[in-house]
């Protein structure tokens, strides 16, 4: 490269950094109005924002031909980054001191980081760099013993859904996580996380009282094991209600017999006929004091009121089963059908017999009321996490009712079921609703009182943030952590401007809902939105949760796939991983400890850190 080329390079940076000093000026009063822990950090992130509003690839080219910094990991440090390239070009004149040292946007990025979520060096002393927050559980309210064992395998953080139980159990989970925390002389925050404004299905017909036995199956079919089924005593007089057993069983049944009235033994059976009218039989596992427990290897559909009948002692025992729970209402949606959707709960649902006057074959109500009334002619609407996706052909507004006519553009062509109370996305749509909705408020007031750290949901715009602070300044609780949930279209358009609201706040970080934030963008762009999620939060030094199914299929039903592992090791690069409660959390939270410790020697941020090779030494 000759001299003039370098001359233009040189020029060429030259603009970026005074662009991104000018930039930066522009908009002090977002340096002036965050937190003083924030100020440089805030000013970081308006040098990114300048720099990477332009299109610098062809710089970077050049630069690297040159054996210079590219700018590719410039994050934490731009304006330094900027200067340091300036002064390898030999421009005198470029300033030291200027801007955020590269050993001081990842002391200042630690330091957030602990602010919020509390120390990364682990109860075995060492840094395992990346802290892991875990959803608690019901069960973990009434069984202290699975915190501590949580807590043994790894847990930094807990987190309480507050869309799920009540202050009581709440109450009981924190206190088990505090004593359970204190007895291993360990530091483990709470994190409560609201409810927010999420758009659900409502009420629809319930369906009926049913509950189907089906065993795991293999490739050919067979059964590879058998439903262990409960069936619970009653007491004298009064139907069997449900409770804990002595040994694990997949499902319960209430039965109308006593003990006595249903004398069975193990190794006997028992047999019925299902609701389809196919006959079916159980084998007698054991009796234990709450009733039967017995094992099924065909797939069979019970109904409340179905005869149960065994042989005893050369007798015929009668028992049978007492109200089942009606499944949650659902309508059934295939390609091409017409669903009419309306904000008003006190309408017309469910699935329609036939087609009704306006050709819809189902029809639903969104919560909460009144949702619908910014809805447009064409956006598309997903329902169920992105399994069924539809676009609003119509809409009729009247007397504060707005109900749409939506095509259902994608589901199975057997149908899918979309059930009461399931998510509804609608991306394009500024929703009429505020981010703090009454039942948050609520939830803010113990919140406040018994949490580290609040999250909030369906975070839009910076108005969203500053609303919460404002509350929580009402109630006492500036020194509680906050964390902006980015899960929506909005959040992400908007997402300089939550920062630097967030920054506002003395302990603030970000959570990447993946869940949602895929629905909304479409889950072709979620890897490059979760990417720049993660570049302006390091330019921001803000610390990033990586949340929503992270080994979910470990979690779930105990085997990962290898997508989940590469998606674990991936996560390194936040300053904190969550997990979803499942039966096998606890294999998921060992597996997810194991891959971050083995991460922090290879990975920082974006960086690769040159630690020994083991298979580098093959030729050696």
């Amino acid at each position: 490269m000759g001299t003039k080329d370098v001359d233009r390079v040189l020029a060429a940076v030259r603009r970026l950094r005074d662009a991104a000093v000018a930039h930066a000026d522009r908009h002090e009063e977002h340096v002036r109005g965050a937190d003083r822990r924030w100020r440089k950090s805030a000013e970081n992130l308006l040098h990114y924002l300048s720099v990477r509003s332009r299109d610098i690839r062809n710089l970077q080219d050049r630069l690297s031909e040159l054996g210079l910094s590219s700018l590719g990991r410039c994050e934490g440090h731009v304006l330094e980054n900027l200067q340091s390239v300036l002064r390898m070009l030999g421009d005198s004149g470029a300033e030291r001191g200027q801007g955020v040292s590269i050993a001081e946007g990842n002391r200042l990025i630690q330091r957030h980081a602990e602010d919020l979520l509390g120390s990364s060096v682990d109860r075995r002393g060492s840094r395992r760099g990346v802290r892991v927050l875990v959803t608690l559980p019901t069960a973990a309210s009434e069984d202290a013993g699975l915190v501590g064992r949580l807590l043994e395998a790894g847990m930094d953080c807990a987190r309480i859904n507050c869309a799920h139980d009540d202050e009581r159990t709440w109450s009981r989970m924190i206190g088990h996580v505090r004593r359970e925390a204190k007895r291993r002389r360990r530091e483990c925050l709470v994190l409560m996380d609201l409810a927010g404004p999420k758009v659900r299905v409502g009420p629809l017909p319930p369906g009926p009282r049913v509950m189907k036995l089906r065993p795991m199956r293999d490739e050919l079919g067979r059964a590879t094991r058998a439903v262990v089924v409960g069936l619970r005593f009653a007491a004298r007089g009064v139907e069997a209600a449900a409770g804990a057993w002595s040994e694990p069983v997949d499902l319960e049944l209430p039965m109308s017999a006593t003990r006595e009235e249903f004398g069975v033994r193990a190794g006997g059976l028992i047999r019925f006929t299902d609701a389809r009218g196919s006959r079916r039989r159980m084998i007698v596992r054991r009796v234990v004091p709450e009733g039967v427990i017995a094992e099924i290897d065909r797939t069979a559909y019970v109904l409340s009121g179905t005869r149960m009948r065994a042989e005893c002692d050369g007798r015929e025992m009668v028992a049978r089963v007492g109200e089942l729970a009606q499944l949650p209402g659902a309508v059934v949606l295939r390609g091409g059908d017409l669903l009419r959707m309306s904000d008003d709960p006190s309408g017309e649902v469910g699935q329609m017999s036939g087609l009704s006057g306006d050709g819809a074959t189902a029809a639903i109500a969104c919560l909460p009321a009144g949702v619908l009334a910014t809805v447009r002619k064409g956006e598309p609407v997903l329902f169920d996490d992105g399994k069924i996706d539809g676009v609003v052909r119509s809409v009729r507004r009247r007397d504060g009712v707005t109900r749409a006519m939506v095509e259902v553009t994608r589901a199975r062509a057997t149908g899918d079921r979309l059930r009461e109370d399931k998510g509804v996305n609608l991306p394009e749509t500024d929703l009429p609703v505020s981010s703090i909705t009454p039942k948050d408020v609520e939830s803010l007031r113990f919140i406040a009182k018994n949490a580290d750290i609040v999250a909030q949901s369906f975070v839009r715009t910076p108005e969203d943030i500053r609303e919460l602070q404002a509350r929580l300044m009402e109630l006492g609780a500036e020194g509680l952590g906050m964390v902006a949930k980015i899960e929506t279209r909005g959040a992400f358009a908007h997402l300089p401007g939550i920062l630097l609201a967030g920054m506002r706040w003395r302990r603030f970080g970000m959570m990447i809902a993946r869940g949602d934030l895929a629905v909304e963008v479409g889950y072709d762009r979620l890897a490059e939105v979760q990417e720049e999620i993660l570049w302006l939060c390091e330019a921001a030094h803000v610390p990033v949760i990586w949340a929503t199914q992270v080994l979910e299929g470990l979690a779930s039903v105990g085997r990962p796939s290898r997508a989940e592992i590469t998606d674990a090791a991936m996560s390194e690069r936040a300053e904190c991983v969550m997990l979803n409660k499942g039966p096998f959390i606890l294999d998921a939270m060992r597996v997810l400890d194991e891959i971050l410790r083995r991460m922090h020697g290879h990975q920082h941020k974006k960086v690769s850190r040159l630690r020994k090779l083991s298979v580098a030494q093959g030729l050696v």
